[in-house]
């Protein structure tokens, strides 16, 4: 018998109707069929909503209100989710293909987490390659002492696992978030497919003080002070070289 859990992905969203259409065509075309779609919407003042809309028919469920930031309305989109499994996808953000999800499924069952790779796409949809960071062959919760090492758009997670995101941080939940879920988690799977395509230059980009602020305060509670601060040196260099290579290439 095939294996065909349903799957809840979630879209949080405020402000963005030029983006949110094709965020939500990718979800709709899967060729998956058990798929629920959630969609929290932060009350938009443009016409996020009415984009919303026009497709409403196909959306499970649909929240408008106010909240107080993007965990909260994760948070809120978790509580609807009643999927075996749960996956995030902003404003933006595309799974890679119309066979996404068919792919991820197909071959192993009933892991705990199936992650996988991401590609980097600009405001028109063009691809501009792949995550600085690519996920490592074996994922465990260890794998983030260095960054995020798994996009949140291409971790998928079953849902009984998941916590809610903590709200004491503006930017570095998700990180958080993966790390819990990946501490109880006994079967991992490496889909070695690409997942997600992320939209560059996101909240957290525009705020990077902060989210390397709050980051680094996550992974002290997970790793400790002294390993996290070694971490962090070799985190700096990383991105010194690779600031430098970039800047030789163009």
């Amino acid at each position: 018998m095939q294996f065909m859990p349903k799957i809840s992905i979630i879209t949080v969203v405020y402000n963005a109707e030029g983006l949110i259409e094709r965020t939500i065509k990718s979800v709709l075309c899967q060729t998956y069929p058990s798929v629920e779609y959630v969609i929290i919407d932060g009350a938009s003042t443009d016409g996020t909503l009415k984009i919303i809309e026009k497709y409403q028919s196909t959306i499970k469920t649909l929240i408008s209100e106010k909240d107080t930031g993007i965990y909260d309305a994760m948070n809120k989109g978790l509580a609807l989710a009643t999927g075996d499994y749960v996956i995030f996808l902003n404003a933006g953000d595309e799974l890679q293909s119309e066979t996404t999800l068919e792919n991820v499924f197909k071959n192993v069952k009933d892991a705990d987490v199936y992650y996988g790779n991401t590609q980097v796409a600009d405001l028109n949809g063009n691809i501009l390659g792949e995550r600085r960071l690519s996920p490592p062959e074996n994922l465990t919760w260890k794998s983030f002492k260095f960054g995020m090492t798994v996009s949140h758009q291409s971790f998928i997670a079953k849902r009984t696992l998941c916590e809610p995101y903590s709200m004491d941080y503006r930017l570095a939940s998700d990180i958080d978030w993966i790390i819990k879920i990946l501490k109880k988690s006994n079967k991992i799977v490496n889909t070695h497919i690409y997942i997600s395509k992320f939209l560059e230059g996101g909240l957290t980009s525009k705020l990077r003080k902060l989210a390397w602020t709050e980051r680094f305060y996550v992974l002290v509670k997970h790793y400790g002070f002294i390993q996290t601060v070694i971490n962090h040196l070799f985190i700096a260099i990383r991105f010194l070289i690779q600031k430098i290579t970039r800047k030789s290439m163009t």
